[in-house]
């Protein structure tokens, strides 16, 4: 099963996956009826400048590392957004000068997941960052959207290697060859199996984006 890029719109865009009856994303020219991948790929000038997902879902925004995650969710999120990276920006703040990164990193992903707690205990709708390799982040996110009766939606931005580690250099800031390889695996194994149809375990639905389908986006909100 592949996803159709060409011909793409609200109610044709993509591969059906299975009912969601709890929870709809919404693009900006109607509701979609069914949990689908959607592809915004290779549609320079015809990608939707916001999407709005149910007010009971959780979205995940995943890539490799500067593929322009935090950028997207900062310029783009209206809600809740939980970023890895601002929880590091604001440890950098008080300890770059004085330790290596490395040595408070675990700190910092610990109150990374604290802050991510917090935010499902309220029970607002959400957008974390994810950088791919933690599939058990989102089975918890899964969980949780099932438990407040919505769905688990992914954006996952497909973003060349060359890109990404552009963009990790014009951030003065970048994951060690090992790392960004490991990244890459993750984030193609997911790309692919998005590609068939296949949807990580919990998640109702996909969409796909290229850099320029992320430059465009302006709005990703939620109804209600």
């Amino acid at each position: 099963m592949t996803v159709n890029r060409t011909t793409a719109y609200a109610t044709t865009s993509g591969v059906a996956v299975h009912k969601q009856p709890g929870a709809t994303a919404l693009e900006n020219r109607g509701p979609l009826p069914t949990a689908v991948v959607r592809d915004l790929r290779d549609r320079t000038g015809r990608s939707p400048r916001g999407l709005t997902f149910g007010a009971a879902d959780l979205v995940v925004v995943t890539g490799l590392p500067g593929s322009g995650k935090s950028t997207l969710m900062r310029r783009a999120v209206r809600g809740t957004r939980i970023d890895s990276q601002d929880t590091r920006d604001r440890w950098d703040t008080r300890l770059a000068g004085v330790l290596p990164y490395t040595v408070y990193r675990p700190l910092v992903r610990l109150a990374h997941y604290a802050g991510l707690r917090r935010a499902l205990r309220a029970g607002t709708a959400v957008v974390v960052h994810d950088c791919g390799t933690q599939a058990w982040v989102r089975g918890w996110l899964a969980r949780e959207a099932r438990r407040r009766g919505g769905t688990l939606h992914l954006l996952v931005l497909d973003v060349g290697a060359d890109t990404a580690l552009a963009g990790q250099r014009s951030r003065g800031r970048g994951v060690s060859r090992y790392a960004f390889l490991r990244h890459r695996r993750a984030t193609r194994r997911l790309l692919r199996s998005v590609e068939r149809g296949h949807l990580p375990r919990g998640c109702g639905s996909a969409v796909l984006l290229d850099r320029d389908a992320a430059d465009a986006l302006r709005r990703i909100g939620f109804a209600g």
